[in-house]
């Protein structure tokens, strides 16, 4: 339940505090007072959106700030899961700033709107004369139904199993559609794939390639080159070795009697030592020097095998392709995948299409088992309120394809002659009729609901004498376990109240501003005559007041 409600600096609020009861409450006052005023305060720490023309005074924020009691352990869990206290008392305060900027609060917990919103749709229902509308929705007609067979825990379910579903079935269609794209696709990487991978890629292949190649191309230069080398150290006719031996024996008998030739000797032997080592090393290079034509074309096969490969890949290197080659791999093994995929999810949506069905069926079950008695109940409260003749069907059709709701369309018929023909309710019912229609199905589901609070907004427009004594009746047997508001005037309704707060507008010389009372007992009495007779109140009126609040 609303235990208190502050507003300031709200439309023509400068600054309320109003405290409030368990039972009926209900709120009276002239047209334009301000009641409408007290509900657009009320809707903003509900969640509703504002701008800053609901600002009194523009140079000054609003503010509204509600505390509600709920021992709703559904309503605790989701306040713990967002780090918010849960506690009994919930305090819900809206602030807004003169450059526009709203800012929400629960429990001094700053929130989003939208989860102001979420909170506040589990404390409070307010029911405006506009929702009466909601009657001709279909969506509306199948909540109710579901609320009165306790079905709302079993359709979030179903509707979690149906969501996943149609997840499931639309990511199959986008597989499917794209099922020949992505065949030929896989074949043209394929193709490509199986050329790197017969090339057999080696690392550093190419630049060893290169240098053989070179080698190959020279090699009867080459071994000439070396042959000539050796010759002119070793050969017969030109022995550049005998020679330099013959100066280190002119340098052995110098250095007897000269001293720097044994310098020169030393250096002369290192260098014979270092000729001989080249001669050496020149004739085994010689002889691994091999002509072989054929490993020349090979290796020129092979290197041009490379550079077509780098040319058509566009890549520097052996190595870039290699890269390629393992890219290659890894896209194949993901389309690869896709066949798999497509098979798994056609499994998991077979599997998830009987789970909905049954959902869906257990649902429809509970739908028509309670059919009969929402039918009967709401045409024994029309009759209580004055339409004799009223006749209230629910049509239930199944589709055969499940949808987000289930397998029933259901359709709410309504006539309120005894031989008209049953019709939708949008086709038949007349604003009075559609009124007490909706008080009626509010009446049906409000004990099937954990609101704390229910707030109608001049749901009883368009009756009078003793049908709104009716209506009256039955908002107080509503309240009974529950906190029930309604803005009225009509005097039979407001008498019923436990409580009655008067909406009046206070004209001051700083401006007009909107004002809620508690009537005390004699205050009520007058207003109640009033709303009788007018401002002209007659001893008939107060006589008929007294009268009807008993």
């Amino acid at each position: 339940m609303i235990r208190s409600l502050s507003v300031s600096n709200y439309a023509l609020i400068q600054k309320l505090e109003i405290d409030f009861s368990q039972g009926l409450t209900t709120i009276t006052g002239e047209t334009g007072a301000g009641k409408s005023i007290l509900m657009g305060a009320l809707s903003l720490i509900l969640g509703n959106r504002a701008d800053t023309s609901a600002l009194k005074d523009k140079d000054q924020k609003c503010l509204v700030e509600g505390v509600f009691v709920s021992h709703s352990q559904g309503l605790k869990k989701i306040l713990a899961e967002n780090n918010i206290d849960e506690e009994d008392q919930i305090i819900l305060r809206r602030e807004i700033s003169p450059n526009g900027k709203s800012r929400s609060f629960i429990n001094d917990t700053p929130v989003s709107l939208q989860f102001l919103k979420d909170i506040g749709s589990l404390l409070v229902d307010i029911h405006s004369q506009h929702e009466n509308l909601n009657l001709n929705s279909n969506l509306y007609q199948l909540e109710v139904v579901d609320i009165y067979a306790d079905n709302i825990q079993l359709l979030t379910r179903y509707q979690e199993e149906f969501n996943k579903y149609i997840a499931i079935e639309k990511e199959l269609t986008e597989l499917k559609d794209n099922s020949l794209k992505l065949k030929n696709e896989l074949d043209f990487l394929s193709f490509q794939f199986n050329e790197l991978d017969q090339a057999k890629l080696k690392e550093d292949e190419q630049d060893a390639l290169e240098a053989e190649l070179k080698i190959l191309t020279h090699a009867e230069e080459i071994k000439s080159g070396l042959y000539t080398v050796w010759q002119a150290i070793t050969g017969e006719e030109v022995n550049s070795t005998g020679l330099l031996k013959n100066a280190e024996q002119v340098l052995v008998r110098l250095e007897k009697f000269h001293a720097p030739s044994a310098s020169l000797r030393q250096r002369l032997e290192a260098l014979l030592i270092e000729i001989k080592d080249i001669a050496l090393e020149t004739e085994t290079l010689s002889e691994k020097i091999d002509i072989d034509s054929g490993r020349l074309e090979f290796v020129q096969d092979r290197l041009n095998l490379l550079y077509s490969l780098q040319q058509k890949h566009r890549v520097k290197n052996t190595t870039e392709l290699i890269w390629k080659r393992e890219d290659l791999a890894q896209k194949i093994n993901i389309l690869n995948s896709t066949e798999f995929r497509i098979g798994d999810l056609e499994k998991e949506k077979a599997e998830l299409y009987k789970k909905i069905i049954e959902l869906a069926s257990t649902i429809s079950a509970d739908r028509e088992k309670v059919i009969p008695a929402i039918q009967k109940k709401v045409v024994f409260m029309l009759v209580q309120l004055g339409i004799p003749h009223a006749r209230f069907e629910i049509k239930n059709s199944h589709s055969p394809i499940p949808g987000l709701n289930g397998i029933d369309n259901i359709r709410f018929l309504f006539t309120a002659n005894r031989k008209t023909e049953l019709q939708d309710i949008s086709r038949v019912a007349s604003g009075g009729e559609l009124s007490r229609l909706m008080l009626s199905i509010k009446s049906l589901i409000s004990g099937k609901r954990e609101l704390p609070t229910i707030i109608f907004d001049e749901i009883d427009s368009g009756v009078s004498g003793e049908i709104a004594f009716r209506v009256g009746k039955i908002m107080k047997e509503m309240a009974g376990d529950r906190q029930v508001f309604t803005i009225t005037h009509l005097p039979q309704v407001a008498s019923k109240g436990d409580h009655h707060f008067l909406v009046f507008k206070n004209e001051k010389a700083s401006g007009t501003s909107t004002e809620i009372k508690l009537l005390n007992k004699e205050e009520r009495l007058a207003e109640i005559a009033k709303m009788l007779s007018g401002e002209q109140t007659t001893e008939a009126a107060i006589a008929n007041a007294r009268e009807l609040l008993g």
